[in-house]
């Protein structure tokens, strides 16, 4: 290859380089607005006085949940204590798992809303979910799951062959949970997060 040949392929690889470094940037700024605008959207019920005034009700089995609960790595971390809206989620039952007929992907008003206990009794907001439950889901047409910021949703689905609970007290549904308040290591889109904790949990 002569000089020219390879000063040419240099260029092109710095110039596939950068477009791909943007493409890149652009999809981090894209999912950092995103996140922004739901932790927007759901700041207010910060106050878990104000979730509970809007329809919001504590999970019934009073779960804290861990990435260990759900047959994963301990390192991974927790959910928190789940918080959800029934009419949003079109609860059918709430035992033994929660059941509903929910399609809804609206991030204006998150279905769910995921507190960190404190040590001094209080909850903190760490993040936010939507939920759609997998039968409701493909009744209505959908052959794929949601998105939201690029990312597919996560498919949740207890295994009754494990101790572990993989759906964390629901049905099979997809969601997707947004650290909207709370950083998470290992990306704000994850499902569980290692900065949150349940060790002030109370059963």
């Amino acid at each position: 290859m002569s000089p020219t040949s390879i000063r040419r392929a240099g260029l092109a690889c710095l110039v596939l380089s950068a477009c791909v470094l943007g493409q890149v940037g652009a999809a981090m700024a894209d999912q950092a607005s995103e996140i922004a605008a739901v932790r927007a959207a759901a700041d207010k019920y910060r106050d878990v006085d104000v979730a509970l005034a809007d329809g919001y009700i504590r999970d019934p089995a009073n779960h804290c949940f861990t990435a260990d609960m759900a047959g994963l790595p301990t390192e991974y971390g927790a959910m928190g204590i789940h918080y959800f809206s029934p009419q949003l989620l079109k609860v059918t039952a709430t035992a033994p798992r929660v059941d509903g007929e929910s399609t809804y992907t609206d991030w204006s008003k998150p279905a769910v809303l995921i507190y960190e206990p404190q040590a001094d009794g209080s909850l903190e907001l760490v993040g936010v979910e939507n939920l759609v439950f997998l039968k409701s889901w493909e009744a209505a047409g959908h052959s794929a799951p949601p998105e939201f910021a690029g990312r597919v949703w996560d498919h949740m689905a207890d295994d009754p062959a494990t101790a572990a609970d993989e759906a964390h007290g629901f049905t099979p549904h997809y969601d997707q949970h947004v650290w909207a308040f709370r950083d998470n290591p290992r990306g704000n889109l994850e499902p569980f997060n290692s900065a949150v904790s349940c060790e002030h949990h109370v059963h």
